[in-house]
């Protein structure tokens, strides 16, 4: 698993390329998608466990810089559903292995519904791959520990360029927004790249300091719920430690009742200052560290390197370089990663072979 966290700044590289034509989009990728693209502009997300997570960051993708309308669906209950589907969206199904049964059963009632198809997986001759209208493979390379980690950002970087290639065929971007867009996917690489080390030795201390916690809370708004989700199964699945991911401004709605002494949580409190809306919620997030300070919680925050205000509201805070809020959880995610890593090894866990779990979920 640590050497599958180290391997994603290559591997979002090899993926970026796939699908990318100098500074541009691939021309023979965008006519490959409008096999896949309707113009009712609606879009059902279908997948399981962590690729539900990158769904969940796909939908505010697609949503705001496309201006699609997206639903994201489990795979376990959507083919099980029944009723008729009023609808006629783009079906968008994720999958690592591509032969998740959940998932393989919804990509085949959505294309008996008569849906267009599209599937995202890490195995271009999968059956899902083979079976879908269309296929936007990973570069990810092949992922052995059970916990997906480079597959996951690999998913969120195929997420971000597809939305890249919708907001142009719908002219939501000119030319000069997809070039930064563009410029700024290539960047992240080199920023996961030069904060892993430091991460690496921050969080072993941590996860040291936290071994004893038998529950964890993480927070997130808007695309950093998706990643707050995502920690949260890392954690239970790497280290057999309980965890929930709710939406920062849910936590009075009744998970607040949990918080003490022993209850830690992990609030991404990262924020790009170039966005209003990301501002926005990055001062409701301050308040709420103001309000658990007061309550006396222990809280791990992940902030911009350089905040000078989160650090003194938390017990711990993760720095993260700044960048673009819809990249950020590229770079958000894989600190997680990292803790769920470290709490395994300090509750003595086989971490790449977790219990009652495997690599893909399949029908026997």
């Amino acid at each position: 698993m640590l050497r599958e966290i180290y391997e994603q700044p290559e591997a979002i590289r090899r993926t970026t390329e796939l699908y990318l034509c100098g500074e541009g989009l691939s021309p023979e990728i965008a006519a490959l998608l409008r096999k896949w693209s309707i113009p009712q502009g609606e879009v059902l997300i279908v997948a399981s466990g962590s690729s539900r997570h990158s769904g969940l960051a796909g939908e505010i993708l697609l949503e705001d810089l496309c201006g699609l309308a997206v639903d994201v669906e489990y795979a376990s209950e959507y083919s099980c559903r029944g009723g008729r589907e009023l609808r006629h969206s783009s079906c968008l199904v994720l999958s690592q292995s591509g032969e998740t049964s959940d998932t393989l059963a919804a990509l085949r009632e959505a294309a008996r519904r008569g849906e267009r198809t599209l599937a995202i997986t890490n195995a271009p001759d999968s059956t899902m791959a083979r079976e879908a209208n269309v296929s936007m493979p990973l570069a990810a390379g092949p992922e052995l520990a059970i916990p997906a980690t480079k597959s996951f950002t690999c998913q969120l970087t195929v997420l971000f360029i597809l939305a890249l290639y919708e907001g142009v065929r719908l002219m939501q971007m000119d030319d000069a927004v997809l070039a930064c867009h563009i410029a700024d996917l290539r960047a992240q690489c080199q920023g996961i790249q030069e904060q892993l080390d430091g991460w690496r030795q921050q969080i072993a201390v941590l996860a040291r300091k936290y071994r004893e916690a038998t529950t964890f809370l993480y927070l997130g708004r808007g695309i950093h719920y998706a990643i707050a989700r995502e920690g949260a199964l890392k954690l239970k699945e790497a280290s057999y430690v309980h965890a929930e991911g709710y939406p920062s401004g849910e936590l009075k709605h009744g998970p607040n009742a949990l918080v003490s002494d022993s209850v830690p949580l992990v609030v991404l409190a990262t924020f790009d200052p170039g966005l209003d809306a990301s501002v926005v919620r990055y001062e409701k997030t301050l308040q709420l560290l103001h309000e658990l300070k007061t309550q006396g919680a222990k809280v791990i925050a992940l902030a911009n390197a350089g905040d000078q205000t989160v650090p003194d509201l938390v017990t711990d805070c993760i720095p993260v370089l700044p960048a673009p809020e819809y990249l950020l959880p590229l770079s958000e995610v894989v600190p997680m990663q990292l803790f769920a890593y470290f709490m395994a090894l300090e509750r003595g866990v086989d971490v790449d072979r977790p219990r009652n779990l495997s690599k893909a979920v399949v029908e026997k």
